[in-house]
């Protein structure tokens, strides 16, 4: 079996930081649509380009041409700080006895900057996949980084588990044939966010990275 985990909101907790930096990014522009931070769920799991989409789509604006470049610049400044892993995931990705890996919509430089800042980086590589590497025409919800991960980790796709925590990516990983188990233990966690993965298609929710030896046991 091969453990698939997202980065942001499932290794670090990262996505409340990054909702408050966007927030604040959009007021500085004066754009005329301003993220507060709960409608950031909303861009869970999506590349920093679909959100250029969406929210150009939704106001008719373009934003600066080097919107994506930015963002990533003040992200990071903030990450500095502010990262922290999520509680029990160093413990519980130590004794892991399947082949496991990562599969995120932010860049390769994002994820090993996060998996650096948090102590997490010699866990993990070099099994690091992008839904910026070549030849992955569509980010999450579309099936494509998870279909390519597995055929690059040498596993069928009905022998995948992937481990998220957004809408888009449990649709994404259910369009490529896998079981998903979705994680709500991040910041941006609210009451009803196990609901919402469990409609896009989890198999079960859970809170707390330890479960997640038991939770496998049982897949």
């Amino acid at each position: 079996m091969l453990i698939i985990f997202d980065c942001d909101g499932v290794l670090v907790d990262s996505e409340p930081i990054a909702a408050r930096v966007l927030r604040h990014y959009l007021e500085d522009l004066g754009y005329p649509l301003i993220v507060r931070a709960e409608d950031h769920d909303r861009f869970l799991g999506f590349t920093l380009q679909k959100v250029r989409e969406t929210l150009e789509a939704e106001t008719g604006t373009d934003l600066p041409a080097d919107f994506e470049d930015e963002l990533r610049r003040r992200d990071d400044a903030a990450f500095e700080t502010e990262l922290k892993v999520i509680d029990g995931v160093i413990e519980t990705v130590r004794g892991l006895t399947s082949a496991y890996c990562i599969a995120s919509s932010g860049s390769l430089v994002k994820i090993r900057n996060s998996l650096t800042l948090t102590g997490m980086l010699d866990l993990f590589e070099p099994h690091l996949f992008s839904a910026h590497d070549p030849g992955i025409a569509k980010g999450k919800p579309a099936p494509d980084l998870f279909l390519f991960t597995a055929r690059r980790m040498g596993f069928a796709p009905a022998d995948c588990l992937v481990i998220e925590d957004s809408r888009a990516g449990v649709e994404a990983g259910v369009a490529a044939g896998m079981r998903v188990l979705g994680f709500t233990g991040g910041g941006h966690c609210g009451p009803g966010h196990g609901a919402v993965l469990v409609a896009a298609g989890a198999v079960s929710v859970f809170n707390d990275m330890t479960r997640l030896p038991h939770l496998i046991a049982q897949s």
